[in-house]
């Protein structure tokens, strides 16, 4: 019989390739966002799709979805700095009451549940590369706590369900990841550096720039997270790329592809800011025999292909479109 998956933050960047991924994988798949911070224009190709339907709602009032769940994948919230200094009070709430009512959808449903996690759960670490078994070093009261705290926070409940009430649960710890449908102006330093590129701007690091990312394509994030929904392992698993690079030397590498001739310009490194993060991701690689397959030379340069295709028209228009027909309230 078919597989019916609940896919919260379904219009967010990572939601809406989950949902393609289910959707080729041949699942019904249920799509649920507040578009606080996701665009429709993300899943309107999925519209047309009999095995596609979509709740415009906040996890964080209650959640009901008639019908069978046979999975559930938790991807509701905001995930860039920009977002969640913005709007702290809605980031705590969907990870803390928006994650209890959706376990508790799940244990109504005997369904399986994922719960988005982050490798902001190690703070800035004191571990390097991070793997699972490093508790973290956060601060719970800075301003990035409020997105810390409520993954930590995810993580902490969802293994409470899983020994309390004998849930299936399983918990995915992302690292960077990036590709077509990031938002231009999120924050984050891909889609920063790109709109800085395209509009022929300096190109701005925070701190002196020898702090390190990993980045991830979403097509290698998306399949770790699809083999670690149906494996049969409950405790934290890390999916990203190990492939480690200081921000100053992808910089260097955006202007590269860009092809243009920018000027790096140095600011203030933000509070709490982590200085390092790599992904130890042996325990993926052993349990979900799941790597990266795609290189960041290959993912970027999708990726700012993505972005340059775009016109500003192009993207103020797709915001704009009425999908109301498709929205189930």
């Amino acid at each position: 019989m078919q597989k019916r998956i609940l896919i919260t933050g379904a219009a967010g960047f990572l939601g809406s390739h989950l949902c393609d991924r289910f959707i080729t994988g041949g699942y019904k798949v249920v799509g649920m966002d507040n578009l606080i911070t996701g665009s429709l224009a993300n899943i309107e190709h999925l519209f047309k799709l009999e095995n596609f339907e979509f709740f415009n709602h906040d996890v964080t009032t209650y959640v009901n979805v008639p019908g069978k769940l046979d999975y559930i994948l938790h991807f509701a919230s905001p995930a860039s700095p920009i977002d969640y200094l913005k709007i702290p009070i809605q980031t705590l709430k969907v990870g803390s009451l928006g994650t209890h009512n959706l376990l508790g959808v799940a244990k109504a449903k005997k369904a399986r549940i994922l719960i988005a996690s982050t490798s902001e759960v190690y703070g800035d670490p004191l571990v390097h590369p991070q793997d699972e078994s490093y508790f973290g070093n956060v601060n719970t009261i800075g301003p990035r706590g409020v997105y810390d705290e409520a993954k930590r926070f995810q993580e902490s409940i969802t293994m409470a369900y899983q020994r309390f009430h004998g849930l299936e649960t399983r918990i995915v710890r992302i690292f960077n990841t990036y590709g077509p449908r990031m938002r231009l102006n999120d924050g984050r330093v891909i889609p920063a550096f790109i709109g800085q590129a395209l509009r022929g701007e300096d190109l701005t690091i925070f701190g002196d720039g020898l702090q390190t990312r990993s980045f991830c394509y979403v097509d290698d994030q998306v399949e770790g997270i699809y083999r670690l929904l149906l494996s049969d392992y409950n405790l934290p698993v890390n999916i990203g790329n190990p492939d480690e690079i200081t921000i100053k030397d992808f910089a260097e590498e955006i202007i590269r592809l860009s092809g243009t001739q920018q000027k790096i310009v140095y600011r203030e490194l933000p509070e709490d800011d982590p200085l390092q993060r790599q992904p130890d991701i042996s325990l993926a690689n052993e349990i979900l025999n799941w790597k990266p397959a795609i290189s960041r030379d290959e993912g970027m340069k999708i990726t700012f292909d993505f972005f340059k295709s775009l016109s500003n028209e192009e993207l103020n228009k797709h915001e704009h479109k009425d999908f109301s027909k498709h929205i189930i309230k």
